[in-house]
């Protein structure tokens, strides 16, 4: 991490990096926060920091462990659960709509996404997996033309993200995730709405099929 000193306020700045290392997985549920190592790590004093992690807590992102210290907070099966409801609705709309609105440059766009999602599934390169599929999803919510929607998509990307990360570090077989990227991108390119919320659905429903079955194994 480079020097951010220069930068005010520190507390804001810090909360925004330590909040992005989760997010993009670079700081690992259950990894502990040392606010000295930040501190260095950011060329800052451990006051912001403090302040950076107590918000962090307070938006569950990282719990206070007495007599230990803080932690990136993991989600429970319960908070994996209640995204991917809240997922089978938003994307089965989104998916309709944009089977109605998508333009051309769209359609170039995810066909291109779908091709290397499907490269980066036969190499197993999980990072880039993640990249793509937060890619895909979005470019469907941009191609429905809903702006209301969208709005509502971006109050609620950061749990996507992190039920995203979840996933896909658990799983190592993405033949059925590539196979319904393909099928939900061909439903809207050609336009037919009512095939591409279905297989929107289907898509959200079987993750949450194999998330539940993993779980469920784990906690035997």
């Amino acid at each position: 991490m480079n020097s951010i000193e220069n930068y005010k306020p520190l507390g804001n700045i810090v909360y925004d990096s330590l909040k992005e290392s989760i997010l993009n997985g670079s700081l690992k549920p259950g990894e502990r926060l040392m606010e000295s190592k930040i501190a260095d790590d950011l060329g800052v004093s451990r006051t912001p920091v403090r302040e950076a992690i107590r918000k962090l807590e307070k938006e569950k992102y990282v719990k206070m462990v007495p007599r230990k210290g803080a932690y990136v907070e993991d989600l429970t099966k319960e908070d994996i659960l209640e995204v991917i409801e809240i997922r089978v609705v938003l994307e089965g709309l989104a998916a309709e709509l944009a089977a109605q609105n998508i333009t051309d440059e769209m359609k170039e766009k995810m066909k291109e996404n779908v091709r290397k999602f499907n490269l980066a599934s036969l190499e197993v390169d999980r990072k880039e997996l993640i990249v793509l599929d937060e890619i895909f999803h979005n470019m469907i919510y941009v191609a429905s033309g809903n702006k209301k929607l969208n709005e509502i998509v971006k109050e609620l990307q950061d749990q996507f993200q992190r039920f995203r990360l979840s996933y896909f570090n658990e799983f190592d077989s993405y033949n059925r995730l590539t196979d319904s990227h393909n099928k939900l991108f061909n439903a809207i390119a050609n336009g037919n709405s009512n095939e591409a919320k279905k297989y929107a659905i289907a898509h959200i429903k079987e993750i949450k099929k194999n998330l539940i079955e993993w779980k469920t194994e784990h906690e035997q």
